[in-house]
């Protein structure tokens, strides 16, 4: 079985980010050749890191907090322009 990162801040929001970009269809499935994509459940990780990120202001070092709202910034683009474009 190959080490697995360490626990920490950063591996969870890069974690929760991978998975919405994964039902965006932006990112590899570690196990599957294709996964179809669903906004809903990109919809509802971006919901979870703005949750993460109300729930934790203030409580953060600067590079966490630099690197969630990073994430979420460009996570919510993304999902804005692929909403736009599935209903063209």
């Amino acid at each position: 079985m190959p080490d697995l990162p360490s626990i920490d801040f950063a591996t969870f929001v890069l974690s929760l980010s991978h998975s919405a970009l994964l039902y965006m269809g932006d990112a590899p499935h570690p196990e599957e050749e294709h996964v179809e994509p669903s906004l809903p459940l990109a919809k509802q990780n971006i919901d979870l890191l703005g949750l993460l990120e109300q729930k934790t202001k203030g409580n953060l070092t600067g590079d966490e907090e630099t690197l969630l709202s990073q994430v979420l910034t460009d996570l919510r683009h993304k999902y804005v322009e692929l909403s736009e474009n599935s209903g063209k």
